[in-house]
């Protein structure tokens, strides 16, 4: 059995479904993609890419082997604290999905329990998630949780800059959802981007929208340049200098309301003034009828989702 043909029976045994449609295109590399393709062959005739993405490797390969000079000794220490603070394995490893739908193995410091998706199956984080670690919230905090992601960017599978990679069970559900979500697909992903820089996580489909406004306006316009701002933006949030000054004096602040794409990703002109609720919730929508967000944080403070139930 194939790699592809393992991960899609895991997928299955997981969600109880087969969530891969079997339409075939030549667009896409793997056998088993997330997506609709039709949909993914329209919305691809809306987009020009930039050039730059053909030969962006090269920048990213040596900036990586860089970055891992100092950043091997960080990793080893930050595995040996998570080691000597709880259960489990220091390296957390997750299927996402990346450049044209090829799925692959993303790399984190573990920041939640070692059973944290065990009884639930793939579902959304929440708010001050009562399964992430006390040391996983200081990880968070700083973003040291990703330094892993270096390796996935030395194999070609993420780019230093780029859309952040989903995971397919969402891909799913979200290309659904919203018409051309998987123009994010037609590029290699990031440790970093514009969208992540600019805009707070997501918790609801308008979040979502507002951040593929300004994925597929980096997916136009992207440069060595504006890499370069990109990531010294990224350090500046890694300090705790997150707010919109520093990145606009590098002129890499943007609202996602302003970005020529926002019409067709449908985003609001006026932020909600009231919460997101049912399917809108980023939450609910990605669990299971049997289980809600507030059964996630029951079983992260009982340790046992069929506790809480």
């Amino acid at each position: 059995m194939s790699i592809d043909e393992d991960r899609r029976v895991a997928f299955e045994g997981r969600s109880g479904r087969e969530i891969f449609p079997r339409v075939i295109m030549s667009e896409f590399e793997p056998k088993y993609c997330p997506v609709d393709l039709e949909r993914f062959k329209v919305a691809k005739t809306k987009i020009a890419l930039s050039p730059y993405h053909t030969y962006k490797r090269w920048f990213d390969t040596t900036t990586a082997v860089l970055l891992l000079i100092p950043g091997i000794p960080i990793i080893l220490l930050l595995m040996l604290l998570v080691k000597s603070t709880s259960k489990g394995p220091a390296i957390y490893s997750q299927v996402r999905v990346g450049k044209r739908g090829k799925l692959f193995t993303m790399y984190k410091i573990r920041t939640m329990r070692a059973d944290a998706e065990a009884d639930t199956g793939a579902v959304w984080a929440v708010k001050k998630d009562p399964r992430t670690t006390v040391l996983g919230m200081v990880l968070r905090r700083l973003h040291l949780d990703e330094l892993p992601q270096l390796f996935n960017v030395l194999r070609g599978e993420m780019a230093l800059v780029g859309p952040r990679p989903e995971r397919p069970e969402f891909v799913e559900i979200l290309d659904k959802k919203i018409e051309g979500y998987s123009l994010r697909l037609l590029v290699v992903p990031g440790v970093t981007g514009y969208a992540q820089l600019n805009l707070p996580a997501d918790r609801e489909l308008n979040d979502v929208r507002r951040k593929l406004t300004l994925d597929t306006e980096y997916i136009e316009n992207a440069s060595l340049w504006f890499d370069l701002r990109l990531i010294l933006g990224t350090g500046c949030r890694l300090f705790k200098y997150a707010h919109k000054t520093p990145l606009q004096c590098l002129g890499i602040y943007r609202k996602a309301e302003a970005s020529p794409w926002a019409e067709y990703f449908q985003v609001p002109l006026v932020p909600e003034e009231t919460p997101a609720t049912g399917e809108q919730r980023l939450d609910i929508l990605f669990s299971s009828p049997q289980v809600t967000p507030e059964l996630v944080v029951a079983a992260g403070k009982t340790g046992r989702l069929n506790q809480a139930m």
